[in-house]
């Protein structure tokens, strides 16, 4: 069972800048793909960008192309960790951020491509 938490949202201007992480644990203990998605009220989920596991494969949606990065780290002790650093925030960002993990090889744009969830994590941005 793998278990994936998120963190960092919150609150911020636009043109500021958040930074979530989201880790995933429990077994099996290596994972091919994480990603992003978001969620905004009454909209359906939608991808935001993908990390795979030697961090060479990165993906993102044209909407937060040149203002979002992902990157991974797995160093031993922080293994299956995604970081999703958000700069020059648009009103249009806010919503909730979900973290999925994809287990072995395949696609990952799209929600049924990925295993697990999070719980995700409320990002608001305000003028």
């Amino acid at each position: 069972q793998v278990h994936v938490v998120e963190s960092g949202g919150g609150l911020a201007q636009v043109g500021g800048s958040l930074r979530l992480s989201c880790t995933a644990s429990g077994r099996p203990t290596d994972t091919y793909r994480m990603g992003w998605f978001r969620q905004a009220p009454g909209k359906e989920r939608e991808f935001v960008a993908f990390v795979d596991r030697n961090g060479d494969n990165i993906h993102y949606a044209d909407s937060v192309k040149a203002r979002f990065t992902i990157s991974r780290d797995n160093a031993k002790n922080r293994k299956n960790t995604v970081y999703l650093q958000m700069n020059n925030l648009k009103l249009e960002d806010s919503a909730v951020y979900f973290c999925a993990v994809r287990i072995t090889y395949g696609l990952g744009l799209t929600v049924r491509d990925y295993d697990h969830w999070g719980q995700g994590t409320q990002v608001t941005v305000s003028s």
